[in-house]
């Protein structure tokens, strides 16, 4: 029987998308209209890859096209589809208890849509954020998480990433980082790479003592 951990650490990296919100829907709708819009083949049964940057997708699937124009035009579908967002299991719980200077939201969304995402979900804007327009290679390279320590003034093995997708674990591990990943869009098989896994946030309770952030949690066997 798998027993409770108590895990120690400076700081915690979220991802966004699927890890603090659920717009998988809206993602998959989105990315549809999008490659019927620029003609893609197969466009209605599109699927989108999760944890990748838009900008990535588009020069894969148009890499002819005006990359600038087509991300301009997927962040308004996806920035105006929010009817069926949600935030996730524990979610408002667990950021409202943690202090602020000691998480950060690491996404592949660009700062335009994560704003648009945390406004339409009501949660709060982070302090310390970092985008897919702020970094050069996005996840599964390390350096987006690898600015999202620095950002806290942490290294990234003082540092935590809570992570839902494949390229999101690899990008927190390549890093430096001890990755717990939470279920939902992929399965334990496909996380398995992880430090740790757990069903969501909910299962998930933070506590801060002396200077430290102590992790509890019963992680899936």
């Amino acid at each position: 029987m798998t027993q409770p951990l108590n895990i120690e650490t400076k700081a915690i990296l979220f991802d966004n998308d699927g890890v603090l919100i659920s717009s998988i829907n809206s993602v998959t709708r989105s990315w549809r209209k999008w490659a019927a819009l620029y003609q893609v083949p197969n466009a209605d049964a599109y699927e989108v890859p999760h944890g990748v940057r838009a900008m990535d997708i588009i020069q894969l699937l148009r890499p002819d096209i005006d990359a600038a124009e087509g991300l301009r035009v997927i962040e308004d579908i996806e920035i105006a589809d929010t009817a069926d967002l949600q935030v996730l299991p524990g979610v408002r719980a667990l950021l409202a208890g943690l202090p602020a200077d000691r998480w950060a939201i690491v996404t592949s969304g660009t700062r335009r849509l994560v704003d648009g995402r945390l406004g339409a979900a009501q949660l709060p804007i982070p302090t310390r954020l970092i985008t897919a327009d702020m970094v050069v290679h996005g996840k599964p390279h390390p350096e987006p998480y690898m600015r999202g320590a620095a950002l806290l003034g942490f290294s990234n093995e003082d540092c935590i990433v809570v992570e839902d997708a494949p390229s999101g674990v690899g990008a927190g591990l390549a890093a430096g980082s001890r990755v717990l990943a939470v279920l939902g869009t992929h399965s334990p098989e496909e996380l398995k790479a992880a430090t740790w896994i757990i069903p969501s946030l909910e299962d998930l309770q933070v506590t801060e003592k002396d200077g430290s952030l102590h992790l509890h949690f019963t992680p899936v066997t």
